[in-house]
């Protein structure tokens, strides 16, 4: 018979070996939260570095864009703790011009898991955490509603409860199963779990479409957002013309066989 360790802290499963007659397997450890250190086996996307930023990352080719590489994008000391992070806060999204200098992943993904931590220095600040550039997951302090902090944008309330607040560092750990198609027709809708700073706020999530148009990302101008394609694409990150400040991002690819990401 299993047995299962408390909750301790944000290590919400541990590594328990069990024999079932002559076989053994283990369970898989799902830590989150802010400070969570990367998976076996994932990418580093940003660790605070230029070099890493530049190696990484461009300017997403959007129909808005009106920034030039290399990436405007500042590296900044972390006003929270030691060593560096990226400020999204391009000039050329200015006055809140989404799609005119956000950047994306240089590479491009299909089933993933995502940790990004995030820090909204003034009040009203506002970002974006895009999956496969095209599933918004909102980055808005006050904003309380399906468009604002943590909803997965127009079709989930925003978890509101588990914010730590501005001036504060934020988590989102994610696990994302994209579309699934057939002769090219969708059969299956993308769908996400996540936590929000080490809460469980989103389980087994159908996500139905592409949010704000053609300058929110991939799709976003096929139908309404409605037609979705079978295309990977890269994690992007949304400039709004603030200072939201981003660290610590790490990407695990994953083959998510049945239409389950609870973890």
């Amino acid at each position: 018979m299993m047995s299962y360790m408390p909750k301790t802290g944000n290590l919400f499963r541990a590594f328990l070996p069990v024999a079932l007659g002559v076989a053994t397997f283990t369970q898989t450890i799902a830590q989150v939260g802010v400070g969570t250190k990367p998976a076996k086996g994932a990418e580093v996307l940003f660790d605070g570095s230029r070099k890493m930023l530049d190696e990484k990352w461009t300017y997403w080719q959007g129909p808005r864009l009106a920034a030039t590489l290399p990436i405007k994008w500042q590296i900044e000391k972390d006003p929270a703790g030691p060593g560096t992070v990226v400020n999204t806060n391009d000039p050329a999204a200015a006055g809140g011009k989404y799609g005119s200098a956000d950047i994306v992943t240089k590479e491009t993904f299909r089933d993933f898991r995502l940790h990004i931590e995030f820090y909204i220095s003034k009040p009203g600040g506002n970002s974006g955490v895009y999956l496969q550039n095209r599933y918004e997951i909102q980055v808005l302090d006050g904003d309380t509603t399906s468009h604002g902090l943590a909803a997965i944008i127009n079709e989930t309330p925003s978890p509101y409860y588990a914010y730590n607040g501005v001036g504060k560092w934020n988590a989102y750990d994610i696990l994302f199963r994209a579309a699934r198609f057939k002769d090219g027709k969708r059969t299956e809708p993308a769908m996400v779990t996540m936590y929000f700073n080490g809460k469980k706020v989103h389980k087994n999530h159908k996500i139905s479409q592409v949010w704000g148009g053609p300058n929110s990302g991939i799709d976003g101008g096929n139908d309404g957002g409605k037609g979705i394609t079978d295309t990977p694409g890269g994690l992007k990150l949304q400039a709004e013309g603030h200072d939201v400040l981003y660290r610590n991002i790490w990407i695990q690819k994953q083959d998510i066989k049945e239409a389950n990401t609870d973890f």
